[in-house]
């Protein structure tokens, strides 16, 4: 007999969105190339689906150069409209600007912090906040935490931030554990 997974609502009846959630999604991630290219689709994300953006991440890593921030910082009016013309991805010009932008203010971040990592878990002290949601009508599209986040990106001139990107964001690197407490995830993060 077959034991049933119970996972998050969300994640259900898709193959690749099931191995996102229980792969991914949740658990902490500190490699700056890997947190910037995860901010990069959760920008991307904006206004879509984030199935879309999952069944387009090989394609926009591909296009974007595995999202290595150096690389990205240094892209061109050439390459920008390369990017334009890549069916691939979702060619919005305000959100490719927006990854290009971001790019440079990470460097900028990496060498005030030494780390987008310390940046970013410096707003948790390194700690996961460790929700106990029993449904998923009970989880927030942003909160306090995300607000300040939101705020101090956009202080410091990163676009396409607002307060539902980074709590989404803080979610999938996983400085929030927003699996449902029914979730099999939930006791692993």
């Amino acid at each position: 007999m077959k034991t049933q997974v119970i996972r998050c609502s969300w994640a259900e009846n898709d193959e690749k969105m099931s191995k996102y959630h229980d792969e991914i999604w949740g658990v902490p991630e500190h490699d700056d190339q890997k947190l910037f290219g995860k901010l990069c689709l959760d920008l991307m994300q904006a206004g879509l689906m984030w199935k879309t953006i999952l069944y387009k991440q090989e394609n926009f890593e591909k296009a974007f150069d595995n999202f290595h921030i150096e690389t990205v910082a240094a892209y061109d009016e050439t390459k920008f409209n390369e990017l334009m013309q890549n069916s691939g991805i979702v060619r919005n010009r305000l959100k490719i600007r927006a990854i290009i932008n971001n790019a440079e203010r990470t460097l900028e971040i990496q060498k005030e912090f030494g780390s987008f990592d310390a940046y970013l878990w410096g707003f948790t002290k390194g700690k996961t906040i460790k929700n106990k949601w029993r449904s998923m009508s009970d989880v927030p599209t942003s909160t306090p935490l995300s607000d300040t986040i939101s705020k101090d990106l956009k202080k410091r001139g990163f676009k396409f931030v607002g307060t539902t990107i980074i709590y989404a964001y803080l979610q999938a690197i996983g400085v929030v554990n927003d699996h449902l407490v029914s979730c099999f995830c939930y006791g692993k993060r």
